[in-house]
């Protein structure tokens, strides 16, 4: 995470700071300006408030202060080349908290054009959820139009900034309790010409899939009726979690219809782990039906918890298809490490296959700390 820190680091805020005050000249920047001292040790989402709240001191302190302050001095700022990159994060949240402490419904409105202006030099996508968890029937009513704006970013912001679990951005309510009310914005975009903003879509599906998975297949269901030539791609990627899940619906429209199968196995290469190390397993799968069995063959791995408990998170291994009578013999290897995301406990875990949803042969073993 330390590289990521340094997205906003002193030289971008002297950057801000300079270029404020070039296309501004009436304001002055000091708090800005010392904000560039003061960074050390904070993680970006910290430096990101750091700078904001120096920005609205600043914007503050002026004869007339407020949001249409702050919007003219970033717009004046938007017509050089050089106002791009991080430091717009904190440059979006500050006009973002000046729009809704004022409670003017122009200024709510304006704050939102000003962030589809800002996200081609950099995505407005976090400050957006601000507004929405505000009023979130007046901002999607605005951000379905950037739907069809020309430009990739905004299209991208639309889908983006409405994504139910958008990382590293604050939740949205109103975007899980309703499901439906973003669907009119991922119809609009899931054949956009843009990879960028497809894979935004198929994000975005996936996000809703973990609240609303029946809303999820219908709509994916919908869209393979008229596809493009990146339809069937994008479905695949929205519905992955659904697919991880076992979901039967979403597996039959993907082509992976329940199948009559024999599996042998999975069989480990040893009993006892220890860590760090890798698990490397075996087994044989066959196609005991009448038809042809096309299968989404992936596993799970039963990790143990602090308390004793388990958790078990699949990953993927392979799609194969099966004529009548055919076995096919594979083998995986499994990295066992301490990371920051996974933390491994002492114990007993275990392995479980999954065809095509179903869980087969599960396996367990032990797993020791060094």
């Amino acid at each position: 995470m330390g590289a990521m820190n340094e997205l906003i680091n002193a030289g971008s805020v002297e950057t801000l700071t300079r270029l404020l005050t070039e296309t501004g000249p009436g304001t002055r920047w000091d708090r800005t300006a010392a904000a560039a001292s003061q960074l050390d040790g904070l993680h970006l989402r910290a430096r990101t408030d750091l700078l904001a709240n120096a920005l609205l001191a600043d914007i503050r302190s002026v004869p007339s202060p407020g949001y249409p302050t702050a919007a003219g001095s970033f717009r004046a700022a938007l017509e050089v080349p050089e106002f791009t990159g991080w430091f717009l994060w904190p440059v979006s949240e500050a006009a973002v908290t000046l729009a809704l402490a004022s409670g003017a419904a122009e200024h709510f409105d304006d704050c939102l054009a000003l962030l589809a202006a800002l996200t081609p030099r950099l995505t407005g996508e976090f400050a957006v959820r601000r507004l929405l968890a505000s009023d979130p029937d007046r901002a999607l009513a605005a951000i379905r139009d950037w739907a069809a704006s020309p430009d990739e970013h905004v299209r991208r912001l639309a889908s983006e900034g409405t994504r139910p679990y958008l990382p590293w951005a604050v939740r949205v309510p109103a975007l899980i309790q309703r499901p439906q009310a973003s669907l009119p914005i991922l119809d609009a975009l899931y054949r956009d010409p843009s990879g960028y903003v497809r894979r935004s879509v198929a994000n975005h599906l996936n996000d809703l899939a973990r609240h609303a998975p029946d809303a999820v297949v219908d709509t994916a269901r919908r869209w393979l009726a008229a596809p493009d030539a990146n339809t069937g791609r994008l479905v695949r990627h929205g519905l992955r979690t659904l697919v991880k899940k076992g979901h039967p619906d979403a597996l039959e429209l993907l082509g992976f219809a329940p199948a009559q199968v024999a599996v042998n196995g999975p069989r480990l290469d040893r009993d006892v782990l220890t860590l760090p190390g890798d698990l490397t397993f075996a087994f044989d799968v066959a196609n005991t039906g009448t038809k042809d069995a096309r299968l989404a063959v992936d596993y799970l791995v039963h990790y143990r918890k602090a308390d004793g408990s388990e958790s078990a998170k699949v990953f993927k291994i392979s799609t194969v298809t099966l004529a009548p009578g055919e076995s096919r013999s594979l083998t995986k290897r499994h990295a066992f490490r301490q990371m920051t995301t996974r933390v491994h406990y002492p114990g007993v875990h275990a392995l479980e296959l999954q065809i095509n949803g179903a869980a087969h042969g599960r396996t367990e073993f032990l797993l020791k700390l060094p």
